[in-house]
């Protein structure tokens, strides 16, 4: 494991990158970072049907947020260029001539709902539902019979006879399979485009690369992929299968769990440093629990650590990472990060607004509070507060009006001039101060928040409570 590895992540722009995919890719990434090898990025696109350009383009954005580069794609080009499917047909086309002049693949004329009743007749007599080998031995002139009728054919691979497939996963360990249990498969679809069984590993195989990490319902298709390039006398690779992620209920991790893509969970304000850590402890065990920077995550990876189990995704764990690189990150970045979420009033000093806010929220959408407490319209005070600012009474706030004009806002001077006024200290100052000018009964300091406060804005808010003149 510690020779020079060529990885891949190979996605279908078909939707948006699944927080599954993301994590696969980023082993992947690590992997070839750890060892000095290369990452190569394939775009998988031969279902032109469902592939958009559009998830395309996000699949590499978003892949490029997280900080997975890449040292061969569709975008910098590579010695196996091109690496979109969809621009690779003339090499498959080859491919299938030539198993088609050695016998080892036939063309299937059967209907969706032929082989729809075939798999039902074979789980109703109790037998694992695999193609029966209908189109196997047709003639020429049966062939050609069913192509007068119109019928299209797809391009089945005719899997041998009684052989046993073997080969060791990097994760789950030695793996045996019959050929006899897996019934002839489809290498070329009734649109002449190549399927994933046969793109997916003919690919690898010419690209280079040497470890193939993927989820672990990817195993069972291990076998045929195996059977193809031993057909087409294509170099092999080692696979390497990790559990999948779950929800908190045992499941996949699916939509009805919410937010299931690196998309959905950017689009909300996590960080990259955050979602990347979480990853990097999920079917992965680790030498450190620390947060990690991506450029030192390499260090730390082991790809034999690896787990079997599925990997149960946690969003309050997600939350805790997002804390501690909201910690880490400079100004220059959460400023970025609040984005459009905090528009401040000219001339505020946003830097120090940031400050405030980086210890007392999760989320931009957190902050917005705080800089309506800042520089906005407070909302309506809850009971509990209101509570507070009855109990504090008019002339308290009377005299924190006074207190603070005198002393031109500062609050050291301020709360001491309150105290000798008032007689109050502790909670019993701080606590209707921090109602009246925020509107809360928590949150950041009252001294930096106050400093940002406009003068008329923490006047007003003081002068609401007090005592009529």
């Amino acid at each position: 494991m510690s020779s020079p590895a060529i990885t891949r992540f190979a996605p279908s722009p078909t939707g948006s990158l699944h927080l599954g995919n993301a994590r696969t890719a980023f082993f992947s990434h690590l992997w070839a970072r750890k060892t000095a090898g290369r990452f190569i990025l394939r775009i998988e696109d031969t279902d032109v049907e469902r592939s958009q350009d559009r998830y395309r383009a996000e699949l590499l954005d978003d892949l490029a947020w997280l900080g997975l580069d890449w040292d061969e794609g569709p975008d910098v080009g590579g010695p196996s260029a091109p690496y979109r499917q969809a621009e690779r047909g003339e090499f498959y086309r080859s491919l299938f001539e030539r198993l088609a002049r050695e016998d080892r693949v036939y063309p299937c004329y059967c209907t969706a709902q032929e082989l729809e009743l075939s798999r039902k007749l074979q789980r109703m007599a109790g037998k694992p539902p695999r193609y029966a080998g209908t189109c196997r031995g047709l003639s020429v002139a049966q062939r050609a019979e069913r192509e007068a009728r119109g019928l299209t054919a797809t391009l089945r691979f005719r899997v041998p006879e009684e052989r046993v497939i073997e080969f060791t996963d990097l994760v789950h360990g030695p793996q045996r399979f019959l050929s006899d249990d897996i019934g002839d498969f489809i290498v070329r679809r009734e649109n002449g485009s190549a399927a994933f069984f046969f793109c997916n590993a003919v690919d690898d195989s010419v690209m280079g690369v040497t470890h193939v990490l993927r989820g672990d319902d990817h195993l069972t298709n291990t076998p045929r992929q195996i059977l193809v390039l031993e057909a087409l006398g294509l170099r092999l690779m080692q696979y390497g299968h990790v559990g999948l992620l779950i929800g908190a209920d045992g499941a996949p991790l699916s939509k009805r769990h919410g937010s299931t893509s690196v998309r959905d969970f950017r689009q909300r304000g996590f960080l990259p440093q955050a979602l990347l850590n979480h990853l990097f402890h999920l079917g992965h065990t680790a030498e450190t629990d620390g947060f990690l920077e991506l450029a030192r995550m390499p260090r730390y990876f082991r790809p034999d650590h690896l787990g079997r189990a599925p990997a149960r995704f946690d969003e309050v764990q997600l939350v805790h990472w997002q804390k501690v690189s909201l910690a880490r990150a400079s100004t220059d970045c959460l400023r970025d990060w609040l984005g459009t979420a905090v528009t401040p009033p000219p001339g505020l000093d946003f830097d120090a607004f940031v400050e405030l806010v980086r210890h007392n929220a999760v989320l931009p959408a957190d902050a917005v509070p705080w800089a309506e407490a800042a520089w906005g319209r407070l909302a309506p005070l809850d009971a509990q507060t209101q509570q507070l600012v009855r109990e504090a009474g008019p002339a308290f706030f009377s005299a924190a009006l006074r207190a603070y004009d005198e002393s031109a806002g500062d609050w050291k001077l301020m709360t001491a001039s309150l105290r000798e006024r008032t007689g109050r200290s502790g909670a019993a100052l701080f606590m209707p101060l921090r109602a009246a000018l925020t509107g809360q009964r928590h949150g950041p300091e009252l001294a930096p928040l106050l400093k940002l406060m406009p003068a008329a804005v923490a006047r007003a808010r003081l002068q609401s409570h007090a005592e009529s003149p």
